[in-house]
């Protein structure tokens, strides 16, 4: 039997910034740039999943989010590294009501599946990110509609993008 995944990812915004976790570890993200997120676990929801993972990544709780919108549904196939399915998220940073003050920086955790950067959106597309992210990114800002998207790699080579 064949197996898959089924996981969340976050994209934050705060102004003009997106935050990413640069990955650290030994697996098929080292080294590259990705949104919040993981797998669900045994009785979750999508949602319930990303704000799970959000505190548990970066420190950051749900009354700090503003927007919260899942946003599409991402359909990785990799025979080299497995399927995922991928509920993608964004939402916007507004910090707690002690935050609201003018302080620019969450206080956020210190993560252990890599580090946590405050991107410029300007500055995405030159990060180490999997290429199909890139015609994510490009489906995500073109407006809020909802879409679902088809990535089909070998291994690290992108080989089909479907848009839905």
């Amino acid at each position: 039997m064949e197996r898959f995944v089924i996981t969340t990812e976050c994209y934050i915004r705060r102004g003009d910034e997106i935050l990413f976790i640069h990955k650290g570890g030994n697996d098929l993200n080292t080294g590259k740039f990705l949104g919040i997120g993981g797998h669900l676990e045994k009785g979750e929801s999508p949602v319930d999943g990303i704000v799970r993972e959000i505190e548990e990544e970066t420190g950051i709780k749900r009354e700090e989010l503003a927007n919260l919108r899942m946003r599409a549904v991402i359909t990785f196939i990799n025979p080299v590294y497995g399927d995922e399915y991928i509920h993608l998220f964004e939402a916007d940073y507004i910090g707690s009501k002690a935050d609201r003050t003018g302080r620019k920086d969450p206080a956020l955790t210190a993560c252990d599946e890599g580090e946590l950067k405050w991107i410029p959106k300007k500055d995405i597309y030159s990060l180490p990110i999997w290429e199909g992210d890139k015609r994510m990114f490009d489906e995500m800002f073109k407006d809020d509609n909802f879409f679902t998207m088809k990535l089909v790699y070998d291994g690290d080579d992108l080989k089909e993008v479907i848009v839905d």
